[in-house]
């Protein structure tokens, strides 16, 4: 059930970060574990040619190594196509990664839906918003039969649907499904201008947390200390929102792939501190 999991926030981590860098998916698994976090997000395409062998193969392994899976993560720009028959699509594969949250045993499925097209032009923005909210209101009633939430991510990026707060309240209000609720990633939140005390506005509609440092301009994901984001700040505006769930690290492209176990357990040693400071994880 969702919920039962967890009495209080957990660290994590997406496993993206160590197949990028050479490190097998057992071995990343295994490595994630033995430096001490408590759960992990899964980055695997449920449609791949060999996805039935690797969502056994991690299963197995996060079982054995008692590593609970919290959320499969995907991106499908395809649900605000303005072509019918590709948003079809997008919505069977986003069901596809619903299954596969649920033999996971996870408690969500991270989403990152689309962009608009054209400069807003040729499209009606609306319309792609439209497209975005009604294909969201029924993987939102997929996911609820296999007991999974939907956790929006917001992307900082100009064209992006949602890419500030008041753009996911805005959708999730549109949506108004209980079980579509918002992904917080403070490094994004920072490069949208969206500051800790917006996020009153998701009380009772956040699900999960990506944490990770950037230098303020532009996309990053760094361990938290290496760029300028003000964490304290939105740590406690997390915490206030008093909801279940996990902080987990997002980190992609560390500049020395040789290095990558360092530039993780870096992180994580980062994160535990900013949590344990406010009495955040568990």
């Amino acid at each position: 059930m969702l919920g039962d999991h967890f009495g209080k926030m957990k660290l994590g981590m997406i496993n993206s970060a160590w197949e990028q860098h050479g490190v097998g998916l057992v071995d990343g698994l295994k490595k994630t574990k033995e430096l001490g976090f408590d759960c992990v997000d899964i980055f695997e395409d449920p449609m791949e040619p060999n996805a039935k062998e690797r969502i056994t193969t991690i299963k197995q392994t996060c079982d054995d190594l008692d590593l609970p899976i919290i959320s499969v993560v995907g991106v499908s720009v395809g649900l605000v196509d303005f072509n019918p028959s590709v948003q079809r699509f997008h919505v069977e594969r986003c069901k596809r990664y619903l299954d596969m949250g649920a033999t996971f045993g996870a408690k969500n499925y991270l989403l990152v839906i689309g962009e608009y097209i054209w400069q807003k032009e040729v499209i009606p923005p609306e319309e792609q918003w439209k497209f975005a909210v009604e294909n969201c209101r029924v993987l939102g009633d997929y996911a609820g039969e296999r007991d999974l939430e939907i956790v929006i991510e917001l992307e900082p990026f100009h064209m992006s649907l949602v890419n500030t707060i008041g753009e996911m309240d805005r959708f999730l209000t549109d949506v108004d499904n209980p079980t579509v609720k918002a992904n917080i990633d403070i490094s994004h939140m920072v490069l949208s201008d969206s500051p800790p005390q917006s996020l009153t506005s998701l009380k009772g509609r956040a699900g999960h947390v990506h944490i990770s440092d950037c230098d303020g301009k532009v996309h990053g994901d760094l361990p938290p200390g290496r760029g300028v984001v003000p964490f304290e700040g939105f740590m406690q505006a997390i915490k206030d929102l008093e909801f279940d769930g996990a902080i987990s690290l997002e980190l992609e492209y560390a500049p020395d792939p040789s290095q990558i176990v360092e530039w993780v357990t870096e992180a994580y040693s980062a994160t535990d501190r900013l949590m344990s400071a406010i009495d955040l994880r568990n």
